[in-house]
């Protein structure tokens, strides 16, 4: 094994192992298949065995991976925080904060966080800025934003990211002729519970009906669909798509398919206990 190992081929390879696919690493990462996967390859000579197996399925850590993989995360959280510190001493002070926030977050979570703002030990100021997933991430990585919160349905595997909060989401059907149901909503919704494993019934129960989806931009649809791939059940869409949660849920009261939403979005909220990862990520 040489002295030296490649920084880069420690993101790549991180990259991948977040992703457990080198295409997906390549494009979370911004270069190509190949640039990544020679990086990997040329790390793997460096360190002297193998990282990854690749199969039909994506990319596997080997048992040498798996041994090396976590502290390779750790080397790039301190050589992270090491730039981050120098960029701090170095640049003038900014006692802003710039934060993107998913239009999917729960206000409260964002509450939550300006709240710690405010009781930092210097003052700041929280600069709040609300866009759809690909433009927080974009604004990220050029950064023109500090940190985001944006739901846990993809990776970014260049930036330091934590889940912060789990919220409730709920199914929202219509439940016409079902006037036993003592938590409908007013409008004659039905907001089922779901449990990710334990309450799987209720999912099934649902699952075969028409879903009807928004624009793929919120991370919403993305995590739809990740529901059902988890149960390896397929999805039968809506063939139209609503523009905003308020119709997204009106339209399923309406009967015309069923809905998933957060049950902060929810206009007439109902307790449910299926989690949707909601995750900060920083530079």
């Amino acid at each position: 094994m040489t002295d030296h190992v490649s920084i880069e081929g420690l993101r790549y390879a991180w990259a991948a192992a977040q992703t457990h696919s080198f295409t997906a690493a390549a494009r979370a990462y911004g270069v190509t298949q190949p640039a990544l996967s020679n990086g990997i390859a040329k790390l793997e000579q460096q360190l002297g065995g193998k990282l990854f197996e690749r199969t039909t399925q994506g990319a596997a850590p080997t048992a040498f991976g798996r041994q090396l993989l976590p502290m390779i995360e750790r080397a790039l959280d301190e050589l992270d925080a090491i730039a981050a510190e120098a960029q701090r001493l170095t640049q003038p002070t900014d006692c802003s904060i710039r934060m993107g926030v998913s239009p999917l977050i729960d206000p409260k979570l964002v509450a939550q966080m300006y709240s710690m703002v405010c009781n930092l030990p210097e003052s700041h100021e929280l600069v709040l800025r609300e866009a759809d997933m690909q433009e927080l991430r974009d604004a990220l990585s050029a950064g023109k934003l500090d940190v985001i919160l944006i739901p846990a349905v993809a990776s970014m595997p260049r930036f330091a990211h934590r889940i912060i909060s789990r919220e409730p989401v709920a199914i929202v059907t219509s439940h016409a002729a079902q006037d036993d149901v003592s938590d409908s909503a007013a409008d004659g919704s039905k907001i089922d519970e779901v449990k990710s494993e334990e309450n799987a019934t209720e999912f099934e129960t649902e699952a075969d009906a028409s879903f009807i989806l928004v624009p793929d931009t919120c991370g919403l649809t993305t995590f739809t669909k990740q529901l059902f791939a988890s149960h390896k059940h397929p999805m039968n869409a809506y063939p139209g798509e609503a523009a905003s949660y308020q119709v997204l849920e009106q339209w399923a009261s309406m009967g015309l398919g069923v809905a998933i939403l957060p049950v902060s979005k929810l206009t007439t909220p109902r307790l449910s206990t299926a989690c949707c990862r909601i995750m900060a990520r920083t530079s």
